[in-house]
């Protein structure tokens, strides 16, 4: 299993390609092989999961209750937008035109660490994020985390 971290700003071509960092493809887990699922994540950006953290979350959503109204919308929402990426020999990986497009993704990229996936975000879009949430981190873990 991945566990991705940092953060670094790259250039998406023509053809809608970026660079994965070299250290979050290290961390690939070979059951990956290579290989992401991206979909619509929250506040517009793309979450990029290894196939192996993909095939986790699969077995969450197909254990939800399909006799729920919400439980299928959920499902659907997800599973509508998720598209298949492998990393080209340049380890680069193709942005579907619907996700990049969703989350405002033009020539930039801003490529997040976040435990099991990958974050894509415009890069103007996560300051605009980061000055909306200005609360500091003791406050937040605490919040979270308990204290």
């Amino acid at each position: 299993m991945a566990r991705f971290k940092g953060q670094a700003e790259y250039s998406v071509d023509s053809k809608g390609r970026t660079a994965i960092p070299a250290k979050m493809r290290s961390a690939l887990s070979p059951e990956a092989q290579g290989s992401f699922t991206l979909t619509k994540g929250f506040e517009k950006c793309i979450y990029a999961y290894p196939q192996d953290e993909w095939k986790l979350k699969e077995e969450e959503y197909s254990n939800l209750n399909t006799n729920n109204r919400d439980a299928r919308h959920l499902v659907r929402t997800i599973l509508m937008w998720a598209e298949e990426a492998s990393l080209d020999g340049q380890g680069r990986i193709s942005l579907p035109k619907s996700l990049s497009d969703y989350a405002e993704i033009g020539d930039k990229v801003l490529i997040i660490g976040a435990m099991d996936r990958i974050e894509l975000w415009n890069p103007d879009q996560f300051a605009h994020y980061l000055q909306e949430h200005t609360e500091d981190q003791e406050a937040l873990v605490e919040r979270v985390m308990g204290s």
